[in-house]
């Protein structure tokens, strides 16, 4: 399988690690995915989505931001979401680990290149087919997948809309479909108490109707 590992300083998109895996069967273009990883990179700040996964084609990119931090993946799209972002959290905390206090201090790209080590160990442990089988096995209380950000990498790269705008109409569309179902289930009750209220009237009007009408 193909696959992608950067992790870059959100700050300034400063390449601090990569790792590497061409499958040469898949007939792949690698450069342009690593080109617009990059890209991607430069385009985070603090307003964007700590989470998010972004489409291309028949892969997708994950990426993870922590302590001013972005952890970015690229896999197959039918490789398990909540796997592929186990791993980036097994990543940063290692990551942060050994190199915190360094990150915002380095200007050199890739200065912790020798995490390259530890990011092909760790990943070998996910892709790996037996590790796939004990997908059940990984941490519960990772955050619900559903509910990470979706979006299309070539809208992003081309159209060079922010990531945090994108956020922010996700969460409008989430606000208008709250208020949606609050306003529809407030006609749904109004409409109820219209129609007890109508059913009630013609009642106490037959009564009225019945004990005058046998007086």
């Amino acid at each position: 399988m193909t696959t992608l590992t950067m992790i870059a300083r959100v700050a300034d998109g400063l390449p601090l690690a990569a790792s590497i895996q061409e499958d040469e069967q898949s007939g792949r273009d690698l450069q342009h995915y690593q080109s617009q990883a990059k890209q991607l990179c430069r385009k985070l700040n603090a307003q964007s989505p700590d989470r998010c996964t972004l489409e291309a084609g028949d892969m997708n990119f994950h990426y993870l931001i922590a302590e001013g931090v972005c952890y970015l993946f690229l896999c197959d799209a039918s490789f398990p979401k909540k796997m592929a972002f186990a791993y980036l959290e097994e990543l940063h905390t290692e990551f942060y680990d050994q190199y915190g206090k360094r990150v915002t201090t380095v200007t050199r790209p890739y200065s912790f290149i020798e995490f390259d080590t530890y990011i092909q160990k760790t990943k070998r442990s996910y892709v790996d087919g037996r590790a796939r089988r004990n997908f059940s096995s990984i941490n519960t209380e990772l955050q619900d997948v559903q509910r990470i950000m979706v979006a299309n990498i070539e809208e992003v790269l081309q159209r060079g809309e922010c990531l945090s705008a994108l956020d922010t109409k996700a969460s409008n569309l989430t606000s208008l479909s709250k208020k949606y179902r609050s306003d529809a289930k407030y006609l749904n009750t109004r409409s109820t108490y219209a129609k007890v209220a109508a059913v009630t009237v013609c009642v106490i009007t037959l009564i009225i109707y019945v004990r005058f009408w046998w007086l």
